[in-house]
């Protein structure tokens, strides 16, 4: 597809500004910046990036982090912030606007959202469990006096020998580990033994999708006032928990486990594809969250230079979550005596076993576990109720005129959490962390996400064309963005992406709970059904739109390509578009006779 050239600014219509009052739009770019930040700053920034980092040689890991994040994770984020706030239309309707033939991929990032709401929430639940046993006289988990201990049970405090702290950890018998696995979770032998409903962690499932609903029962109004306080609150908390680790003794110690660099780590290619798969996990691009949010901006807000801050608050975040859990984990290393990599490790092992083991060994544990987990909470709130937001979104874009009337939109809302929560009471069964594997591995994982990028990329750079889009941009913020940017689109980032799917896809190696537990057969393929049912909306609208389009396959692909008349500023390409079909149509009439 031909580039063309929009050298001034447009304005919407009064038509136009009347349909995207009705749908709503944000009424400060606070509100834009504070719900883009909650729905991109998370768990990842916690209980990821400073593992990843420590496990991949330091400071070098910082070397293919930031080429990841210049090459794919912030062209990505400017390309469906941009296409939000251009399109203004969620996740699938902006395809169906910009190239009708890849409107598959909205559908796919809808799915992908939805099982991605069914089991994000479950770590919310764990967190308000922890939360709420943070108020005890004395943490439960901080000692072996309890119904679900073992008799092999070990009090870590109580436990400084190195030899025998690091055995008992091996055992799996320390209190912190058991309260976790025995108390939390109740873990089963297996996926196959489901066992019974845990009452308080469907409770606090219950209550997590509550509070998510409330925050998006009246759509931005009521998201952008819920994000006053969750997006704002945890910057607040891990400030408070980084100035106490760095004043714990040893703090150093962890911060050079941190971050001193072993530059050897570069020559291993795992580094490369844990920068890449982190960015992405980060930075929540390919899901349909940015288009979401941009859609709800004005027309000639400046969305590329909130992107550059709001990808630097991001990357910062993360940095900073390192030095507040390192430290803390450094002064765990000197307490015990062991090494610094027998406390480290990454995701809900070091949320859930770690952390909670480090505040035993501080002074008023219950203060710093409430901190903590309030934070815990807080950032997963603010990714639930994104997602739910872009769920709703897409819904009801595909349908205004009917959810836009009385209280349907907040039926659907009530609808879509309820079979939600339902669904998520599987992931609250003694066999829920079983469950929650499979889905983070197989339907959030790095290739689904790494095939979107090249879809995304594909489409914009080379469908609907790079130059054509950085015009676009231009029409909204006054100049256009880097070149780099259209390069990216073009070339750099689908290569990329191609490279890390590549080579992920020859290491694949069966998905494993705890390095141990080996699923049945028939696991797997659940496991793949769920990634191929979002994956798969792709090319089934494909065919369903190269069907319903008249005349050869060369014309139904032009035909399925061809962005929305009704797009800002593309009338003025009606007319070129029509002589060139023109011109086209004419040479094979005479070449037929």
């Amino acid at each position: 597809m031909a580039d063309s050239s929009c050298k001034m600014r447009h304005f919407p219509g009064k038509k136009t500004s009347q349909a995207a009052e009705e749908r709503g739009k944000w009424e400060t770019k606070k509100e834009f910046i504070l719900s883009v930040a909650g729905a991109i700053i998370g768990l990842g920034n916690v209980w990821r990036f400073p593992y990843l980092c420590y496990k991949n040689g330091g400071g070098a890991f910082f070397v293919p982090y930031f080429l990841f994040l210049v090459t794919c994770g912030v062209p990505l984020f400017v390309l469906e912030t941009s296409l939000g706030q251009y399109t203004s239309q969620g996740g699938i309707m902006c395809w169906r606007k910009i190239c009708p033939l890849f409107e598959g991929m909205g559908y796919a990032s809808q799915i992908i959202i939805f099982f991605g709401n069914i089991s994000y929430v479950v770590i919310l639940a764990w967190a308000f469990l922890y939360f709420f046993f943070s108020f005890s006289g004395k943490l439960p988990w901080a000692s072996c006096n309890n119904t679900w201990n073992t008799d092999r049970c070990v009090e870590i405090n109580n436990f400084n020998t190195t030899a025998n702290w690091t055995s008992s950890m091996n055992a799996s018998s320390s209190s912190v580990i058991e309260f976790w696995q025995r108390r939390v979770l109740n873990l089963s032998t297996g996926i196959e033994a489901l066992g019974s409903i845990q009452w308080d962690l469907s409770l606090c499932l219950l209550l997590s999708w509550v509070i998510c609903c409330l925050c998006v029962w009246k759509g931005v109004r009521s998201t952008a006032k819920a994000t006053y306080f969750t997006a704002t609150f945890p910057f607040v908390l891990l400030a408070v928990l980084f100035i106490r680790g760095m004043t714990l003794p040893g703090a150093f110690h962890g911060i050079k486990y941190y971050l001193y660099p072993d530059p050897s780590r570069l020559a291993d290619p795992q580094v490369w594809m844990d920068a890449g798969t982190q960015i992405f996990y980060s930075y929540a691009i390919c899901l349909g969250y940015m288009t979401t949010f941009g859609s709800y901006n004005k027309y000639n807000n400046n969305c590329y230079r909130d992107s550059f801050y709001l990808c630097m608050l991001n990357s910062g975040t993360s940095i900073m979550s390192g030095f507040a859990i390192f430290s803390v984990l450094g002064y765990m290393s000197v307490k015990q005596g062991v090494d610094i990599s027998a406390v480290a490790e990454s995701g809900p092992g070091l949320v859930f076993i770690v952390y909670p083991q480090a505040v035993t060994l501080l002074p008023w544990p219950q203060v710093w576990s409430v901190c903590f987990f309030f934070m815990i909470i807080l950032l997963g709130i603010d990714g639930q109720f994104a997602g739910i937001e872009s769920n709703m979104t897409s819904l009801t874009d595909l349908y205004p005129s009917y959810f836009g009337k009385g209280y349907r939109r907040e039926l659907l809302l009530l609808l879509l959490c309820a079979v939600s929560s339902m669904l998520g009471l599987f992931l609250v069964t003694q066999a829920g962390a079983y469950i929650l594997q499979i889905f983070d591995h197989y339907v959030c994982s790095g290739p689904t996400l790494l095939l979107m990028a090249i879809f995304q990329s594909v489409v914009i750079g080379w469908i609907y064309g790079a130059g054509r889009f950085c015009d676009n941009i231009e029409d909204m913020i006054g100049y256009k963005p880097l070149p780099w940017f259209k390069y990216c689109w073009h070339y750099i980032t689908p290569l990329i992406c191609v490279g890390t799917l590549v080579f992920l896809l020859l290491r694949y190696t069966p998905m494993r709970f705890n390095n141990m537990y080996v699923y049945p057969w028939w696991a797997y393929w659940i496991g793949w059904f769920l990634a191929m049912s979002s994956l798969s909306m792709i090319p089934l609208n494909m065919v369903i739109k190269l069907a319903k389009e008249k005349g050869s396959l060369w014309q139904r692909l032009k035909t399925a390509s061809q962005p929305a008349d009704d797009l800002p500023g593309m009338t003025k390409e009606i007319p070129r578009i029509s002589a060139m079909m023109h011109v086209q149509n004419k040479e094979q009439n005479d070449s037929m006779l």
